[in-house]
């Protein structure tokens, strides 16, 4: 794609929310409905409280959620290949156009929204009947293996290159996400 040398990104960016964010829509991006909490955490510190105070979970629609205890292992496993690498990567041009102009307009606005059924490409299969405490475990076990990591992060399979700081924003945002689905009981 030829891009002018006076189109700003700002400029590219506002084109594609005018284009009804078709790069977006690209990465699995998908509209919120009534069985959208829309939680917002800013960390993975807030991941954790939530997680946490979780007593149990129920799907808020069972027919488009996975399991509670499938849901935190899709999240873990995320959290673990930015630290050993995706399996499967879209394209460098995808991560650097439709990618990249996702990622910005989920920072924008400071969530995440996606296909909650979707698997990351090229993934191990998850165990939808694994214990919730397994699973919880997990997840812990990754924020905490991701935070006290100080090498270099893999790129993200969509959105190629991240900081720290974003890749934690990006986790968090995911996992913000899937919770969404789910009635949280303290």
């Amino acid at each position: 794609m030829h891009i002018p040398p006076t189109y700003t990104r700002r400029s590219f960016l506002a084109s594609c929310a005018a284009a009804g964010c078709v790069a977006a829509g690209a990465t699995g991006c998908a509209g919120s409905s009534a069985t959208d909490r829309q939680l917002v955490f800013a960390s993975l510190a807030d991941a954790l409280r939530q997680l946490d105070s979780v007593a149990t979970a129920t799907a808020l629609n069972p027919a488009a959620s996975w399991s509670w205890s499938k849901t935190l292992l899709h999240c873990a496993q995320s959290i673990d290949y930015s630290l050993s690498g995706y399996p499967e990567s879209r394209s460098a041009l995808f991560q650097h156009t439709a990618g990249a102009v996702a990622f910005s307009y989920f920072k924008s606005r400071g969530r995440m929204s996606h296909n909650l059924l979707e698997a990351i490409p090229g993934a191990a299969s998850l165990d939808a009947n694994a214990a919730n405490a397994v699973a919880a475990a997990a997840l812990r076990k990754a924020i905490a293996a991701f935070e006290a990591h100080t090498g270099p992060l893999r790129p993200h399979f969509a959105y190629g290159i991240l900081s720290k700081a974003e890749y934690e924003q990006a986790h968090a945002m995911h996992i913000a996400n899937h919770m969404s689905a789910f009635d949280l009981k303290p």
